[in-house]
C-alpha cells in the first residue's frame, strides 16, 4: 500500500475520534515497511493533525466545499508537505495527481492538480496575509476558544512562543523497567544503535529517536513508553515491598507497573478504572513487563469505600482536561470546547 494512503487512513481514524499514538502503533504492527516509511508516514500523520485548521483554511480558502474525505485528506497531506516540509513541490503535486487518478479517475485529478498549484503560486502572499493580520489561530492550528485563554493568560508579548510551544514535536521518553533491565544495559543498547540522549530523569530517559518503540527491547517489555512527569508522580507515594495499594483510574497501567516496581514485584496493587476494554490494557501492559502483583478491576472510583479494604497507599490520577499533553496528543485541541 502506498505510504501516503495509509497515511490518509490514519488521518481519518482520528477524525473519527481514535486516539492518534495508539492507531499508529496498532497500523504499524501490521505492517511490513522499513523504518525510512515508518518515520515519513508519522511526519505528515502528525504534521496534519497538528497543523489541521490551517490546512483546512488553505484549502477552504482555494476550493469549493469538498465532501469526499479521501480527498480532503490528500489535499491536507500535500499541503502539509509543501507548507512545512523541504519537500520537491512539484513531485508532491504529481504525486497526489496520480494517486487522485487512481482512486476517482481523471476529472478528480486535475482537481487535484489544479488546486494544489494554484496554492504553490499563491503560497507566500497568503503566508503573509495570515501573518499581517496575527490570526495565529489559523497559523498555529488552535481553535479560537483556546487561543483567548492563552492571550488572557500570556499577553500579546508572549502569546507567540506559548502557541509555537504546544506546537513543538515532543521527544520521545521511556523508562526502563528495572525488574527486567538496567540503565547500563539500556545505555549500551542506545549507544549500540546511534540513538542519542536528550535528557534523563531518574530511569526515564528522552532520546531522538522513535524507531525505539519497534525494538525487541520494547517488544519485550525492557522499557516502557513514560514521560517523567508520569513516572514521579507515582515513585512520590513512596510505596513499599508487600504493601496494599490502590491505584484509581489507573489504565493504561504506566504509573501502576511503577508501583508495582517500586514494590519489588512484591505485596498486592488493586488497579481499577471505569471501563473493561481498560481493564484489558492494564492486564496486557502487566504481563509484557513481568509484573504478577496487579489484579484490575472495573469499578467507579466513587464506590472504592464499599469494597471493604484498608489500603497502605491510594494514587489518584483523575481525569482531566488533557492540555498537558497537547504536543503527544495534537487532536485533543479539536475535540474540546
Amino acid at each position: 500500500m502506498n505510504v501516503k494512503q495509509i497515511a490518509i487512513n490514519l488521518i481519518s481514524q482520528v477524525d473519527k475520534g481514535a486516539y492518534s499514538n495508539i492507531v499508529l502503533n496498532e497500523t504499524f504492527k501490521t505492517l511490513d515497511i522499513n523504518s525510512k516509511e515508518k518515520a515519513f508516514i508519522t511526519e505528515i500523520f502528525y504534521g496534519v493533525i497538528r497543523n489541521k485548521k490551517f490546512l483546512d483554511y488553505i484549502i477552504e480558502t482555494n476550493t469549493r466545499d469538498i465532501k469526499k474525505e479521501w480527498i480532503r485528506n490528500l489535499l491536507r497531506i500535500s499541503i502539509y508537505q509543501i507548507t512545512f516540509m523541504d519537500s520537491d513541490n512539484k513531485g508532491v503535486v504529481w504525486e497526489a495527481t496520480e494517486l487522485a487518478k487512481k482512486k476517482y479517475g481523471v476529472p478528480i485529478s486535475k482537481f487535484i492538480n489544479g488546486t494544489l498549484r494554484n496554492y504553490l503560486r499563491n503560497k507566500d502572499a497568503e503566508l503573509k496575509k495570515l501573518y499581517d493580520e496575527k490570526k495565529y489561530e489559523v497559523l498555529y492550528s488552535i481553535p479560537k476558544w483556546f487561543y483567548d485563554i492563552l492571550e488572557k493568560q500570556y499577553g500579546d508579548e508572549n502569546l507567540k512562543q506559548a502557541i509555537t510551544s504546544l506546537k513543538k514535536i515532543p521527544y520521545l521518553s521511556v523508562r526502563v523497567n528495572k525488574l527486567k533491565y538496567t540503565e547500563k544495559e539500556f545505555e549500551e543498547f542506545l549507544e549500540k544503535n546511534n540513538i542519542q540522549i536528550i535528557k534523563k530523569i531518574d530511569i526515564v530517559y528522552y532520546v531522538n529517536s522513535g524507531l525505539i518503540i519497534n525494538s525487541e527491547e520494547f517488544k519485550s517489555g525492557k522499557i516502557i513508553a513514560q514521560d517523567a512527569s508520569s513516572y514521579l508522580a507515582a515513585k512520590n507515594l513512596g510505596v513499599k515491598p508487600n504493601e496494599l495499594v490502590l491505584d484509581i483510574c489507573a489504565a493504561p497501567g504506566g504509573k501502576t507497573a511503577v508501583l508495582a516496581e517500586n514494590m519489588g514485584n512484591k505485596g498486592e496493587i488493586i488497579a481499577i478504572d471505569i471501563h473493561q476494554h481498560k481493564i484489558k490494557l492494564i492486564e496486557a501492559n502487566m504481563k509484557k513487563l513481568g509484573i504478577d502483583i496487579v489484579k484490575a478491576i472495573v469499578m467507579d472510583a466513587r464506590n472504592v469505600n464499599k469494597q471493604g479494604r484498608k489500603f497502605d497507599k491510594i494514587l489518584v490520577d483523575v481525569p482531566c482536561s488533557g492540555y498537558g499533553v497537547i504536543r503527544k496528543k495534537p487532536e485533543i485541541l479539536y475535540s474540546k470546547n
